[in-house]
């Protein structure tokens, strides 16, 4: 155990669990936060912390920390991210590619709108939503992901299905 656990602090060790996982975490932080820069910052502060941090990382257990350090950074820029969505929200859209502005505003409108159906859902129905639709994932594999149970990634699942369907429809 001791041999693995050094192991991490070994470029090329470290640099075979990057190339292998960042593709993985990078998805995982798009669906935490819904933006790929921010996403793309989580990845690489929670790869940066395992780096600072390889010598106590347990090698067996390093997938699991990197996810971990990827949610607990995510929920420490909530706040920052709800007073962007904030100005956002009350900044005017510009017309800077001269399309039609009716078009425009009805896509705008629809961005919303979806946004906010999918931004409805808990972090949790949201996770396991975008891990199942958008990359493809299986409940199996998301379970072992998030570390819970296939059951509890099938009820987010339905809860999630269930409640978009309901906004959808009043779209």
């Amino acid at each position: 155990m001791d041999d693995q656990k050094s192991t991490l602090c070994e470029e090329k060790h470290f640099r075979d669990f990057y190339l292998k996982q960042v593709q993985s975490a990078t998805n995982f932080a798009y669906y935490k936060c819904g933006n790929t820069d921010t996403a793309l910052d989580l990845v690489q502060d929670a790869f940066t912390k395992i780096w600072e941090n390889c010598a106590k990382i347990d090698f067996s257990k390093v997938k699991t920390y990197l996810f971990t350090t990827i949610s607990n950074l995510f929920l420490n820029t909530i706040k920052h991210h709800k007073v962007v969505l904030q100005y956002a929200k009350e900044t005017p859209n510009l017309d800077t590619n001269n399309q039609n502005p009716e078009y425009l505003f009805e896509e705008e409108e629809f961005k919303q709108k979806l946004t906010k159906a999918i931004a409805s859902l808990s972090e949790a129905q949201r996770e396991v939503f975008l891990m199942n639709r958008i990359d493809g994932k299986k409940y199996r594999e998301i379970a072992e992901i998030l570390d819970i149970s296939q059951k509890t990634v099938e009820k987010r699942m339905s809860a999630a299905l269930q409640l978009l369907k309901s906004q959808i429809e009043n779209l």
